[in-house]
């Protein structure tokens, strides 16, 4: 049966859980992610407690890191989706991806509704992936995919 949370606590307590055994075991998000058979951004979500696993997934997870029986039905229950508290990020790296968001989200938002029409794009039906990259001018860069599917509104 499928279940649904009412408050983060308790995928909270979940994810410090999770997280302190993969330090633990010194695993790798990928890792994780290998066990469960599911995407590194998915998995990753989910045990940050954004997303809920399959059951298999959920018990694979669970077994690579040694959680209890609860923590692997709270991984597989519908969380209370959004990790950023109702004010400005102070973490410099989630500040960052809201500060491009500050900066280019009108222009996204014009330039999907230009290339679309009047909607949104699904961030349910949707994929992420991260890769580095070297610079041609040297360094790093960090390419991003955001793969959402477009979804029109309806007029009723």
């Amino acid at each position: 049966m499928t279940h649904a949370q009412l408050s983060p606590a308790a995928r909270e307590a979940v994810t410090e859980a999770a997280v302190a055994a993969k330090i633990r075991k010194d695993l790798t998000w990928q890792q994780i992610a290998d066990a469960a058979q599911l995407s590194v951004a998915f998995v990753t979500a989910a045990v940050l407690g954004q997303q809920a696993l399959p059951r298999q997934a959920a018990e694979a997870v669970g077994e690579l890191l040694e959680l209890d029986e609860d923590a692997v039905r709270t991984l597989q229950t519908i969380p209370m989706r959004g990790s950023i508290p109702d004010r400005v990020p102070t973490d410099p790296t989630i500040y960052r991806f809201y500060e491009m968001l500050q900066v280019y989200g009108t222009t996204l938002k014009a330039l999907v509704h230009e290339q679309f029409g009047d909607g949104i794009i699904s961030a349910i039906n949707f994929k992420l992936d991260v890769k580095k990259v070297a610079d041609p001018e040297g360094g790093e860069r960090a390419v991003i995919t955001l793969d959402g599917k477009y979804l029109p509104t309806k007029p009723y």
